[in-house]
């Protein structure tokens, strides 16, 4: 049974258990590249004290996968583990996980950056953030043409 390589969940996660879980007893493994990302106290020059991220079950775990395999197909990559937050997240909180392994660095620093691009740039999340002036939604992706310029990938943004 291959292993699980998308989870969309509420619960923080333990990196080095996940780490380990994808390395497994994969000798071909060389290399490891993670991301980590967190939830700060600003964005877009306001004072954030708070956040939750919404999703459409299925299809967030569907459109993450079908990136995973495009990052196989371009990438020399022996796994791939996303995990993704929702719920309500407080600052310094861990929001996503994204873990490569390969047998060189190259390729995984590649794919690892190709995946947290695709992730902020086009993955279906949904984002309230609290600030002082109250509650506000906010498009959870991030209009970065040049990112996905660099990966061969349309804007749906345009």
């Amino acid at each position: 049974m291959a292993a699980t390589r998308v989870t969309i969940q509420a619960e923080d996660f333990d990196v080095g258990a996940e780490i380990a879980a994808l390395r497994g007893q994969d000798p071909g493994v060389g290399a490891v590249c993670s991301f980590i990302g967190t939830v700060r106290d600003r964005n877009d020059g306001s004072a954030v004290s708070a956040m939750e991220l919404e999703h459409y079950p299925g299809m967030t775990e569907k459109a993450i996968e079908q990136m995973i395999d495009e990052a196989f197909r371009r990438f020399d990559i022996r796994g791939a583990r996303v995990i993704h937050r929702v719920g309500p997240l407080q600052v310094k909180d861990q929001i996503v996980l994204v873990v490569v392994t390969s047998s060189h660095r190259g390729e995984s620093f590649r794919a690892c950056e190709f995946l947290m691009d695709y992730l902020k740039t086009q993955a279906p999340f949904w984002k309230k953030e609290s600030t002082p002036d109250g509650e506000r939604w906010v498009d959870a992706r991030v209009a970065d043409d040049a990112a996905l310029a660099r990966w061969g990938i349309a804007s749906k943004n345009s």
